[in-house]
């Protein structure tokens, strides 16, 4: 029988390596030409590796979480035929071969047999969801992370009900808690569970070591203030009522507008700083980062250009970045290269946030909750809509008195927006 072997292909330009976040076979499987294999990280992009042959697995790189080198041997099928698929690999292979035989025999028999029949579930249980066919994990929306926890669990991701339009890891707690055959525990009904060791593989890690490093490296401070934004609110509202084949303008386009507006005045904060070159590299253009939280965790896809777009374009592409990253179709060259971040829990906002910086980049803003209180209004007390607006600085390229002078320029456009529009 012949062996193929599968290498890691050149899947991104300049990426040497790549992580393995998931295993969608194991040894012993028989998998079909152009079945999903594996899911590889690279940077920020997570791919889909396909087998290009039929056959059965009998080595597989390494464990979820291990690097790969571009070209190095991904999987290796025994694919039953005459054709020796890469015989110039052979030398390369021939330890790997070797161990391949020790570590499992009477392999051929595994191959030759027909499968096994179904083990019946004892009388009194109910057919156990592990007998779903591993399709169905594709049958609906979820992450490769999802999907894989699933698979782990043994749980059947038809069967979980999802609170938004894909399965995430919180419907597969309520599914364990509640949805999974042990009867329902109201939710006051407090219940032991095991202790669960999680390992930190793909966007989780690049996260820890991203966010590790910038604060290793960067000497934080953040500035809050408030600003009232009732009369963009309600500017928002007419701009809203009066859109008509546009998109709904949240809160964001305006603050990537009064950003894009002020910063030329403050090249400080739109800058890079390479602290290995000693260099600081202030940026004529925006490159906004968007902080945006997926199912793999937070990505920055970055919106190119932003001074040069309206309130509506700016919609727009927000709507379509945040998507892509959310459904992994992100681009690489749409995951890099912003010069300042701006980041916001939305209606989650608390009262104010720290936010870490997006290193190399110097600043980052995060809008906080809106609420409505009253505030005096010259005499009288009138209801207002207000917000606080929190800023992160690199110390050693931005002053204080430069980051609260910023926001004042910034809280001047907000609470008049119609500067916003003016020339």
């Amino acid at each position: 029988m012949a062996r193929f072997t599968f290498r890691l292909p050149d899947i991104g330009e300049g990426i040497a390596e790549a992580e393995i976040v998931a295993w969608h076979v194991k040894v012993g499987d028989r998998v079909e030409e152009d079945q999903q294999v594996a899911d590889m990280m690279t940077d920020k992009a997570t791919v889909e590796m396909e087998s290009p042959v039929s056959g059965v697995v009998v080595e597989l790189a390494g464990e979820v979480g291990d690097q790969v080198a571009i070209g190095a041997a991904l999987i290796v099928v025994e694919t039953g035929g005459d054709v020796a698929e890469e015989p110039e690999a052979a030398p390369v292979s021939e330890e790997v071969e070797v161990q391949i035989e020790a570590e499992t025999p009477g392999f051929e028999e595994v191959v030759e047999a027909p499968p096994p029949a179904p083990t019946p579930a004892p009388a009194p249980a109910p057919e156990p969801v592990v007998e779903a066919p591993a399709a169905s994990h594709r049958a609906v929306l979820a992450s490769p992370a999802v999907r894989q926890r699933a698979k782990d669990l043994g749980i059947d991701l038809t069967q979980v009900k999802a609170e938004g339009d894909r399965i995430r890891h919180a419907d597969l707690d309520a599914f364990l808690r509640y949805g999974s055959g042990q009867g329902y525990h109201a939710p006051h009904a407090s219940r032991a569970r095991e202790d669960e060791a999680v390992k930190v593989i793909g966007m989780r890690r690049r996260i820890a070591e991203n966010m590790a490093a910038s604060k290793r490296a960067i000497p934080h401070f953040t500035y809050v203030d408030e600003i009232d934004v009732t009369a963009l609110e309600e500017m928002r509202a007419d701009l809203n009522a009066n859109r008509g084949a546009r998109p709904k303008l949240t809160m964001l386009p305006f603050l990537i507008a009064a950003i894009c507006r002020t910063l030329p005045d403050f090249p400080m904060l739109n800058a890079r700083y390479d602290d290995e070159a000693g260099v600081v590299t202030r940026h004529g253009r925006v490159h906004m980062g968007m902080a945006t939280q997926t199912d793999a965790g937070l990505m920055v896809p970055v919106i190119r250009d932003a001074q040069d777009l309206n309130v509506w374009q700016l919609a727009t592409e927000i709507t379509r970045l945040a998507e892509a990253a959310r459904t992994g179709k992100a681009k690489s060259e749409e995951l890099s290269g912003s010069t300042i971040t701006i980041t916001s829990l939305g209606s989650l906002g608390g009262i104010a946030t720290t936010p870490v910086i997006n290193k190399p980049e110097v600043a980052i803003i995060g809008p906080n909750k809106i609420v409505e209180r009253p505030m005096f209004h010259g005499d009288d007390i009138v209801r207002a809509k207000l917000m606080n607006l929190s800023i992160s600085c690199d110390h050693r390229v931005v002053d204080g008195w430069d980051a609260a002078s910023y926001v004042q320029a910034l809280r001047k456009l907000l609470e008049t927006p119609v500067l916003l529009f003016a020339d």
